[in-house]
């Protein structure tokens, strides 16, 4: 194992211990529920970021995710915009169930499940496709292959990356974000935030191709 390697299995196993500590897991989740979107921004910010971190050592061997920074930064402002997204697609799921135009206004699992359906229908491929460009824009600036947002919108391959979609929100968001919404709601962005690390995989290591 490279020393990197260790080292970096060495802060995942401090972030655990920070989170799973009873003081620092009440600290840390009480301060993200007086600060909502805050919060979000915190919690996207470290963790989605993983996920560049990983699809960059099992694409090239390395830890040295280029522009690093700016696109945790872009990860935070995200995580502001889904939390904000969970708030309105739980309570308009939740006013549909009321009003007896969705089923199952009784049973938790059919709540999760819509609010996850919907969200990513109408939600997720806007703020992928906004991760994609983002990513694009920060890569083509650091390595000085273009300057401007409209050269990473040209540079996107649109066919691929819609076919990468139709794939994973099917088979991997809707259900994963099923779960989420089955959890208590102060977990809910934490957890997200960690199905972050699998959207960073998927989107970097099919970059290539979308």
């Amino acid at each position: 194992m490279k020393r990197t390697d260790l080292m970096m299995v060495v802060i995942g196993a401090a972030i655990i211990f920070f989170i799973a500590f009873p003081p620092t897991h009440r600290a840390f989740f009480g301060f993200t529920d007086r600060h909502y979107l805050f919060g979000g921004f915190i919690k996207f910010f470290l963790f989605a970021t993983l996920g560049d971190l990983i699809s960059r050592r099992i694409r090239a061997g390395d830890w040295r995710v280029p522009g690093l920074f700016f696109k945790a930064l872009v990860w935070g402002i995200l995580g502001v915009f889904i939390v904000i997204a969970f708030r309105i697609f739980t309570t308009g799921v939740g006013g549909l169930q009321d009003a007896g135009i969705l089923p199952g206004a009784e049973v938790t699992f059919f709540f999760a499940f819509f609010t996850s359906l919907f969200m990513n229908l109408f939600f997720a491929p806007a703020m992928m496709l906004v991760h994609r460009l983002s990513d694009q824009f920060i890569d083509m600036r650091v390595n000085n292959t273009g300057k401007s947002l409209k050269e990473a919108v040209h540079s996107v391959d649109y066919p691929a990356f819609v076919g990468m979609l139709s794939k994973t929100i099917p088979l991997f968001w809707i259900p994963a974000h099923t779960i989420t919404f089955l959890l208590e709601e102060r977990y809910r962005a934490f957890f997200a935030s960690l199905l972050g690390i699998m959207l960073g995989l998927l989107l970097n290591l099919f970059k290539k191709n979308a």
